[in-house]
């Protein structure tokens, strides 16, 4: 692990890779990947576009107004409501929910 310091120090340095590495005691790996990246702040990780479900805001709703007017048990509203959303899964249905 690095901190915005020694991340900065690594930017500024003419010093080699291995020579950096061997005083930070860090990888060379993570000595090249500071020296290429123009700030010293992480990188977002996970997806560019999250998308944690396969629902459409419509389908979405559809999905909370027929639980309700129907008062179906969890896996009764999963049978009941794939074959007008096909694509609807337990997981799915469980986030919505």
């Amino acid at each position: 692990m690095t901190t915005h310091a020694v991340r900065a120090a690594i930017q500024r340095s003419q010093a080699s890779l291995s020579t950096l590495s061997r005083e930070l005691g860090i990888n060379p790996k993570t000595v090249a990947k500071w020296r290429k990246r123009s700030t010293v702040e992480d990188l977002k990780t996970g997806p560019k576009a999250p998308d944690s479900t396969p629902l459409t805001e419509a389908e979405e709703a559809a999905v909370v107004a027929f639980r309700r007017h129907t008062l179906l048990p969890f896996d009764d509203c999963l049978y009941a409501l794939q074959p007008s959303i096909p694509h609807l899964t337990r997981s799915a249905l469980h986030r919505c929910l």
